[in-house]
């Protein structure tokens, strides 16, 4: 018997400790999330708004970045406009009921997406087809789209701005998005309360 069977929850914090490791030592990866968070800062400093996609676990994560950015992260602040797609369930089961699975997000971004909001799709496998359905929709309706994924260029060639966990493990991708994420988050908050004491 391995020592991972023996111990899997020392084995999975080895494998997240080492994946976060190379995020931090990715030079692409860290470029990729400070453009990231500056176009999201720049949409919410125009007055629009960041929609966000995921499912399964990715629907538990789009959730709660949407509450870090309407409520706080850290400082007490101004709301800022997010919407996690995942949460309304009349809706997602209405719509994939009358259309179909995959326009589940598509059907949403299509009522509540204006043009220079920002569409923010999280998928692992980067095929899920619901969120690529989401993504062309908000591309024809003028939003600006990032893609977080572990793979997957259908995803890529789809997104405006593109994350790839360094990881081949869905809860270990999914462990790094939502890191990555709180990094935004952060600056995100530290940029909009700059702007609050400037005032």
């Amino acid at each position: 018997m391995s020592q991972d069977s023996k111990d899997p929850i020392a084995a999975h914090l080895a494998l997240s400790f080492a994946a976060l490791d190379r995020a931090v030592h990715d030079p692409q990866l860290r470029a990729s999330a400070r453009e990231i968070a500056a176009t999201i800062i720049a949409a919410l400093r125009s007055g629009n708004k960041l929609l966000i996609i995921g499912n399964g676990g990715s629907a538990a994560d789009a959730q709660h970045i949407a509450a870090e950015i309407v409520g706080r992260y850290k400082q007490d602040r101004p709301a800022n406009a997010a919407m996690a797609l995942t949460t309304d369930t009349s809706a997602l089961t209405a719509i994939a009921n009358d259309y179909g699975f995959e326009q589940m997000f598509a059907r949403q971004v299509a009522g509540l997406g204006q043009p220079g909001d920002v569409l923010l799709a999280l998928s692992t496998s980067g095929r899920s087809l619901n969120v690529l359905a989401a993504l062309r929709t908000a591309r024809e309706r003028g939003l600006i789209t990032i893609g977080f994924t572990g793979k997957g260029e259908a995803l890529a060639a789809l997104c405006d701005h593109f994350l790839i966990a360094p990881s081949d493990d869905t809860a270990i991708i999914q462990q790094i998005h939502l890191t990555v994420a709180h990094g935004i988050c952060d600056e995100i908050e530290q940029a909009m309360m700059g702007e609050v004491l400037r005032k």
